[in-house]
């Protein structure tokens, strides 16, 4: 490909970590390799920071060369981070399983009476989490559409944690659980995220988009907010100073197209609000769910995704391999097909692992470095909105020692 000029470059706005010269990187990796006819079109566009359309997406989908596009996402990723991959010290506490919906994909929700539902009271909730409050600064909580719980319930859980552990941030609640707050309260959605701001809310986690697609959501999660809605309830947190992730669950009943415009959706807004901070496509995960016409991603499928997910997104900064559902192997070879992120020590999760995750909840700091090494990268532990870096170096592995041969 050619060189471009410095007139030529759409200069972009450095976000959350990124090198500030990553473009004129990017430009750099992008001429080293000699891309194939169907890349080199979009290839062109990657290296002006223009964003790629519905039809750029779709051959990225359906290019026979699985690694040449995982080839291109990885030299993005490395223009805008070089090696590095971040991770953080978390904790994922599920404060309900009770929910007024009954979403097809779902394997974690049970009705009120049922045998294993339950509802943490904030007590409860407290108690848990200061287990692992000396090793984390992060708290992950999403949970069911609890029929009794209004914008208070979530205002005094949130000023106990901010209070009792003020170095802990506080990323909760999906799109639709600010919906159902706001219609149990007789508010606006609005005010909601403005009242839990106030109590301690850092950030939202994202979760809950599923397939921007009305037609799919009306089969998998018939109920739930709108794609409009879930579009403007982000809209509203990023206006309210609250950044977000952005999800995708892929894998379910959507066609390849659906996934391609959920994307562009996304970044459309993120042109609006630049509050997506990281974005996080994962497969759907069919034990135990109601949805026997799914389509089961395999893993060229979720390292495809992962890698047009980093091309599409030219202005969320970063692509999470989130390994709790998609598993430590997979997550390590995210890393080198666009993703820069894997999550954190998580030390608990149920929605995940309901669902059919087989992700080991023991990693410590150590662990998680030395799977990012041996991705060949560098671990970098953040915290929730990717705006504080520090390079963690794992202890050393005690060797091992040498048995003697047996002789016979």
């Amino acid at each position: 490909m050619r060189p471009l000029t410095m007139e030529a470059v759409l200069r972009p706005t450095p976000l959350a970590g990124e090198h500030e010269d990553w473009l004129h990187r990017l430009n750099a990796n992008l001429m080293e390799t000699d891309w194939s006819a169907p890349l080199r079109p979009i290839a062109d566009k990657l290296a002006i920071n223009a964003p790629l359309n519905l039809a750029d997406g779709l051959v990225l989908f359906n290019h026979p060369d699985l690694h040449e596009v995982g080839a291109m996402a990885n030299a993005v990723r490395e223009a805008r981070f070089g090696r590095q991959a971040f991770f953080n010290s978390n904790v994922h506490i599920n404060q309900t399983n009770i929910c007024v919906l009954a979403c097809r994909f779902c394997a974690f929700r049970r009705g009120p009476k049922a045998g294993d539902a339950y509802a943490m009271s904030v007590e409860e909730y407290m108690e848990d989490l200061s287990k692992y409050a000396h090793a984390i600064d992060e708290v992950h909580s999403v949970g069911g559409l609890h029929p009794e719980w209004g914008v208070e319930h979530y205002e005094n859980l949130f000023r106990r944690v901010s209070n009792e552990h003020p170095h802990i941030s506080i990323k909760a609640l999906t799109a639709v659980e600010i919906k159902h707050l706001g219609q149990r309260s007789s508010i606006s959605t609005f005010e909601v995220l403005q009242r839990l701001s106030r109590a301690g809310l850092t950030s939202l986690p994202g979760g809950g988009a599923e397939i921007l697609d009305d037609d799919v959501r009306a089969v998998i999660c018939n109920g739930k907010e709108s794609s409009d809605e879930y579009i403007q309830i982000h809209r509203e947190a990023h206006k309210a100073g609250l950044p977000s992730n952005c999800t995708m669950l892929f894998g379910t009943i959507e066609s390849l197209e659906q996934r391609v415009q959920h994307m562009i959706s996304l970044r459309t807004l993120n042109n609006e609000t630049r509050g997506f901070q990281c974005f996080v496509p994962y497969p759907f995960l069919p034990d135990d769910t109601r949805l026997p016409q799914a389509q089961l991603a395999t893993g060229t499928e979720v390292l495809r995704t992962i890698a047009v997910s980093r091309l599409m997104l030219n202005n969320i900064p970063h692509i999470k391999a989130y390994r709790m559902n998609i598993g430590d192997h997979l997550a390590e070879l995210g890393l080198q097909y666009g993703a820069d992120d894997i999550d954190g020590t998580v030390q608990k999760e149920s929605i995940m692992h309901l669902a059919g995750s087989t992700a080991p909840l023991n990693h410590d700091r150590a662990k998680l470095a030395r799977l990012i090494n041996d991705a060949g990268c560098t671990p970098v532990q953040r915290n929730t909105t990717y705006t504080a870096f520090e390079p963690y170096t794992p202890p050393p592995v005690q060797e091992r020692r040498s048995l003697p041969m047996a002789t016979l």
